[in-house]
């Protein structure tokens, strides 16, 4: 009986420690936004300076800058589809990396995200050509 208790509350904790990890996700609607070319509603998630890597910028910009370079990618860019390949991290900081398909070719997506005022915002941005 007591080697079942040991088991039962071993199992509740692997279960909330699971369920902790599941709130660590990144926001669907930054997802959509990639996914559908939306500069400014990716824009709404940057922080006030963002590290940016995209094509020939590679500096950290301010969010409305930021932003401009963002668009400027999308138009010459169209995407086709996004999805995340691998995410990690704590409510704190989280990262992903995506694949991002256009009408131009495949580009790796990372960013990661820092937690301000309860809320994720993009601190890093990068967009790099595949292959």
């Amino acid at each position: 009986m007591r080697n079942f208790k040991l088991k039962l509350i071993s199992l509740l904790f692997c279960f909330f420690a699971l369920a902790t990890v599941s709130f660590a996700q990144i926001p669907d609607e930054i997802v959509t936004c990639i996914q559908n070319g939306n500069d400014a509603g990716l824009a709404n998630f940057f922080n006030e300076n963002v590290e940016l890597v995209v094509e020939k910028h590679d500096d950290v910009y301010s969010k409305s800058q930021a932003q401009q370079i963002v668009a400027e990618f999308f138009k010459s860019n169209k995407p086709r589809q996004f999805s995340i390949i691998h995410q990690g991290g704590k409510d704190e900081a989280r990262y992903a990396i995506g694949s991002l398909t256009t009408n131009t070719g495949t580009f790796r997506v990372y960013f990661l995200l820092k937690n301000k005022n309860n809320n994720p915002y993009i601190h890093q941005l990068r967009i790099e050509k595949q292959g």
